[in-house]
């Protein structure tokens, strides 16, 4: 394994990746044409109202409900703003719920007390 996941995260995310440059030439082509750009937002606004639809189904039972909820919200959010805010807002409530779960965990651990996964030499 050569490359670490951060460095692939930042290379995907670099504007001059072959995959970006290619999207943003099949955005402007869609923008130049008018029918065009109304079938592609139908077309994902459908397709992200059933990614959502189907997440909420799956919110029940075991697996991950939320997580294709929020990847529905993503796919909307590229096409409509209000979906794009909301999609911004529950990212930032998840990040700062996650970070008060660890800070709780870690809070509530006695010091000297070995961690789960760590033998403890006593």
């Amino acid at each position: 394994m050569g490359v670490s996941i951060p460095e692939e995260i930042d290379s995907g995310s670099n504007p001059g990746h072959p995959v970006r440059r290619l999207l943003r030439r099949c955005r402007a082509w869609v923008e130049l044409h008018p029918r065009v750009r109304w079938v592609y937002r139908v077309l994902v606004g459908l397709f992200g109202a059933v990614i959502v639809g189907i997440g909420l189904i799956l919110v029940p039972l075991p697996g991950p409900g939320w997580l294709i909820v929020f990847l529905g919200l993503a796919v909307l959010g590229t096409e409509f703003p209000a979906a794009h805010r909301v999609g911004a807002f529950l990212k930032r409530i998840l990040t700062r719920l996650w970070a008060w779960w660890r800070n709780r965990g870690a809070a509530t651990r006695p010091a000297g007390r070995a961690t789960r996964g760590t033998a403890s030499t006593d």
